[in-house]
């Protein structure tokens, strides 16, 4: 019987078989309040409230809608694909029904916090976003665009790269949304560190990689969400066996190690397979991966936002001896080196995020073209403006406060980053 790690003290005592990723929980102390914390919450609860009301009647009156200026504060672009240069530095609003819709799988946390704190539903229109757009329209369209972009390089694959909350995330989102909105077929990854810590793992005896059948029904779930439509009318091009591991806490088949793929099949029920079947999750993903790649009747995207993880070592471990375990590199990762690679003609875009770095990684990534990096920058001055302004009218900031001075100071002090301007404007004095 093969050993594998639980944890390392079980393991030794136990000699388990199984491998699941979780620590032990902290022991947990008698919850005791506190009067003057609970006074404070209470009393952010009613200013919250209250701001929500004279937000409410703010929206009566559009004179507050300017920004700097004079010009409007919001866009009246009806959606992404008609954003323009003259839309930079204004708003773009959004729904919360239309994002849940758009992206399924969750939104990133630094759109959350915008819209938590702003309680307002919309994003700045960013010319570095732009950018990113056009570079895919290009890429399907080229005859379009090559009167009005002569010199522009286009990218297939593009690495979003930058300092730490420049908006890498939110762009990446916003390109999802407009490559769907466009009726793209693309599969998003809002977290790829979850690809790489968490749940069952085991390493399958043919491939010598490691396998995660729970993440890897989690990817497929969250494929299915949006593109359920598109995967009905898309046929599998592909018939060889699917092979077959261990699934998810129930072990091995014993009269079965490959899953037949009959002609017909549509993409649609190759995922239902794999969601269904916990056994095949893993191999389900792998043939996905190569069945996106023949898809030739709607473009598709691949979107990966947290893709620094794939390329340090996982929280998995595999016990060399009693004492000791050796860690896993997230390239041992069945999943992850069916997905890593930019070195492809299919369209991709990774986003760093430096909010989950386990440590620097050299500038000249193995799997990514030496092109395909593209730095996101900041805020620059003028976005700041226009993001000040959108938090003044948005009453993040008292009116008797705001002025070009001050708001320049906390421009400069953050050096455009967008939460820390975001964090400090309600201080000024």
């Amino acid at each position: 019987m093969k050993m594998l790690r639980w944890s390392l003290a079980r393991a030794a005592a136990t000699h388990s078989h199984k491998n699941y990723s979780s620590k032990a929980p902290k022991p947990t102390t008698p919850f005791k309040p506190d009067p003057k914390k609970a006074a404070a919450a209470a009393a952010a609860l009613i200013d919250e409230q209250e701001r929500l009301r004279q937000l409410a009647a703010d929206d009566n009156n559009p004179s507050l809608d300017v920004g700097p200026n004079g010009r409007p504060l919001f866009t009246s672009a009806p959606s992404l694909s008609h954003l323009s240069r003259n839309d930079v530095c204004t708003y773009f609003k959004l729904t919360k029904d239309a994002l849940n819709a758009a992206l399924p799988e969750g939104l990133p946390v630094g759109m959350v916090n915008e819209f938590q704190d702003s309680m307002r539903t919309a994003l700045i229109v960013r010319q570095s976003f732009l950018d990113l757009r056009d570079n895919f329209r290009r890429v399907i369209d080229p005859p379009m665009w090559s009167s009005n972009a002569k010199g522009v390089k286009v990218r297939k694959q593009v690495l979003l790269d930058g300092p730490v909350s420049c908006g890498k995330s939110i762009a990446l989102a916003m390109l999802v949304q407009w490559a769907r909105e466009e009726g793209w077929l693309v599969l998003y990854v809002p977290k790829g560190k979850e690809w790489t810590h968490g749940g069952f793992f085991y390493k399958h005896p043919l491939t010598g990689l490691w396998d995660t059948p729970v993440q890897a029904e989690n990817v497929l779930k969250d494929f299915l969400k949006y593109n359920e439509s598109y995967l009905k009318e898309l046929p599998c091009q592909i018939f060889d066996p699917i092979p077959l591991g261990e699934g998810a806490g129930v072990g091995w088949l014993k009269d079965a190690d490959s899953l037949a793929i009959p002609e017909g099949t549509s993409l649609y029920e190759l995922v239902k397979t794999g969601i269904e079947q916990t056994h095949a999750a893993v191999g389900v993903v792998v043939r996905l991966r190569k069945e996106l790649s023949l898809v030739k009747d709607l473009p598709v995207l691949i979107a990966v936002d947290q893709y620094n993880n794939w390329f340090t070592f996982s929280e998995y471990e595999e016990p060399v001896t009693i004492r000791s375990c050796r860690p896993i590199h997230a390239r041992e990762l069945t999943m992850v080196k069916a997905f890593r690679s930019m070195k492809h003609d299919d369209m991709m875009v990774g986003a760093f995020s430096h909010s989950t770095a386990v440590g620097k990684l050299r500038r000249d990534l193995p799997d990514v073209p030496v092109d395909a990096r593209v730095m996101f920058p900041r805020y620059n001055l003028d976005e700041a403006e226009a993001v000040c302004h959108y938090y003044l009218r948005q009453r993040l900031i008292r009116r008797e406060a705001f002025s070009e001075e001050n708001w320049k100071k906390i421009y400069f002090l953050c050096n455009g980053n967008g939460t820390e301007i975001r964090g400090l404007v309600p201080f000024m004095r």
